[in-house]
């Protein structure tokens, strides 16, 4: 019976590697993406090429808190430091969900405590400390974690006589927190103020979106405010002030170009771009030196004086 036995694997072993030719083969979900903008499907590796801006309409997509902060720093190098600790449910908020469990869900999603992420480094060969937000913890939702993460990049700004970059990427304040997390609206002012005391630069970089008591704060109290084209940038959103004043918003309200347009911003800046006009104003606010070598001029004498 061997003889029939082996016959039997053959005939199996050939019926498995034709299905195996034969059978469609799974594709990973996240090899493409759909634009927002123009809904156009974009291959992932076009999508890390181009820094997630759609290359048929320009739309910017969110990008993730580690990739920003790479695209920004010299050679991609930074150093992150670490947050202090914080209470997670200092109120023992309950809605839908614990609070304790949405952190959980969000620390195991992003691999992040909180939903900031500061770091130092070399931009242009020039220290600069960057606080980022993490828009997929929770919204980049600003509660006491943040107010400290701030708190501690305006420190250490300070300690190393460098300018500040704040990054926000927030839906504004966490509700979870309640009051708490209205007291960092002030806190993270006070901290930038320390900042400009030193006639450091503070530079703001807006994302999309930048809402609520994030706007309503740190995030527009720039010397220098930068945002990336069509983020949205505002304190409610745009139907609740529809809603409540009972009129049609102009077209494009909220967004980058219309404040750039009535001067709410300095500037709206392709993402490419981003890197090279940062160090731009970065070098020039920091120049100390003259711009051209200074000329000893003759005093005129009284007799030159006379002569004329």
């Amino acid at each position: 019976m061997n003889w029939l036995s082996n016959l039997d694997a053959t005939r199996r072993s050939l019926k498995e590697r034709l299905i195996g030719l034969v059978a469609p083969k799974e594709v990973p979900d996240n090899l493409w993406q759909k634009c927002p903008g123009c809904g156009h499907m974009i291959f992932h590796r076009d999508m890390e090429k181009s820094l997630n801006v759609c290359q048929h309409c320009g739309h910017h997509m969110r990008l993730p808190v580690k990739k920003r902060l790479g695209m920004l720093f010299d050679d991609g190098q930074f150093q992150r430091i670490e947050l202090p600790k914080v209470a997670d449910d200092p109120l023992k908020f309950k809605d839908q969900k614990r609070y304790t469990d949405r952190l959980k869900d969000s620390r195991a999603k992003t691999g992040e405590h909180d939903a900031i992420v500061v770091a130092h480094g070399r931009m242009g060969g020039m220290n600069v400390v960057a606080a980022c937000f993490n828009f997929e913890f929770q919204g980049g939702s600003m509660g006491v974690a943040v107010g400290e993460g701030i708190v501690a990049a305006a420190e250490l700004a300070v300690l190393q006589d460098a300018p500040l970059i704040i990054i926000p990427a927030s839906g504004g304040a966490r509700m979870q927190e309640g009051i708490l997390s209205l007291m960092q609206m002030a806190r993270t002012t006070v901290a930038v103020d320390k900042v400009k005391e030193k006639r450091l630069p503070y530079i703001v970089l807006l994302t999309d979106p930048t809402t609520g008591g994030v706007s309503a704060s740190f995030a527009m109290l720039g010397d220098v405010a930068i945002a990336e084209p069509g983020a949205v940038i505002g304190f409610a959103g745009a139907r609740v002030i529809e809603t409540t004043i009972r009129e049609k918003l102009p077209e494009g309200f909220q967004k980058a170009e219309y404040l750039l347009e009535h001067g709410m911003i300095d500037m709206v800046v392709s993402r490419r771009d981003l890197r090279a006009t940062l160090i731009r104003v970065i070098s020039l606010l920091r120049n100390k030196a003259p711009a051209g070598d200074l000329l000893a001029l003759p005093l005129d004498t009284p007799d030159a004086a006379v002569g004329e």
